[in-house]
């Protein structure tokens, strides 16, 4: 029975989703703020964590930075859930580390859906510890890349996209698929915010990153080095 933590101070809303959670087969724990959360993850440490961005004392993108950097939760899976629509917030909160977003009002269903299609697509992954395409290395335990030899930062949505694209090597990749594996949800503009992590992650590998073809009309593929 997967573990599912609830960071949300609307009492209301957290007992919808604990309700629904619960009647879906899955354990759940329920927390107001961050310092509730943190307190249990050096207990246990959940499956998955549905999180608030408007929280008290401690905001939800540095509760989530918070557990990214953290070796225990690096790999939990992570669902944004809040009443920011923007894009900008969806884009911010993806790049810190979020799997998946989820805004309010939402449905009993779709929550259910979200949860375990990215349950799902956790535990299917397979990591091999180390990827390697000519110059670019890939230590997935440390989650470090280097090339030529020399590290290269990449947040954690690059490092998520350069990922797949070396597990697909010369596969040709649609925009659709590499949104669906690597944000795990759709929304309007989600072409441009492909596009955008391709070309950084172009310019951070420099000229390892000429590797990454555009297919017209469909999406990327890398070329095996």
């Amino acid at each position: 029975m997967s573990l599912i933590y609830i960071v949300e101070d609307d009492v209301n809303i957290r007992e919808i989703e604990r309700y629904a959670l619960k009647n879906s087969g899955f354990e759940v724990q329920e927390f107001e703020c961050g310092k509730e959360l943190h307190k249990a993850i050096e207990k246990h440490v959940p499956n998955l964590i549905l999180l608030d961005i408007m929280l008290p004392n401690e905001d939800g993108l540095d509760i989530l930075t918070e557990l990214r950097n953290q070796k225990a939760t690096k790999k939990v899976p992570i669902i944004m859930v809040t009443a920011k629509t923007t894009e900008l917030d969806k884009v911010k909160g993806l790049d810190l580390g979020a799997d998946d977003y989820m805004t309010k009002p939402f449905g009993v269903m779709e929550l259910i859906s979200r949860v375990k299609a990215l349950l799902r697509r956790t535990e299917d992954i397979a990591e091999t510890p180390i990827l390697t395409n000519g110059e670019i290395v890939i230590d997935m335990d440390k989650r470090s890349v280097k090339v030529n030899g020399n590290s290269c930062e990449l947040t954690y949505k690059e490092f998520e996209l350069l990922k797949m694209l070396l597990l697909n090597r010369g596969i040709v990749l649609t925009r659709d698929k590499i949104m669906d594996q690597v944000w795990g949800f759709e929304y309007e503009g989600e072409s441009r915010t492909v596009d955008m992590h391709i070309k950084t992650l172009r310019q951070k590998l420099g000229t390892a990153g000429s590797a990454i073809k555009t297919v017209r009309n469909v999406g990327y593929m890398i070329d095996s080095l």
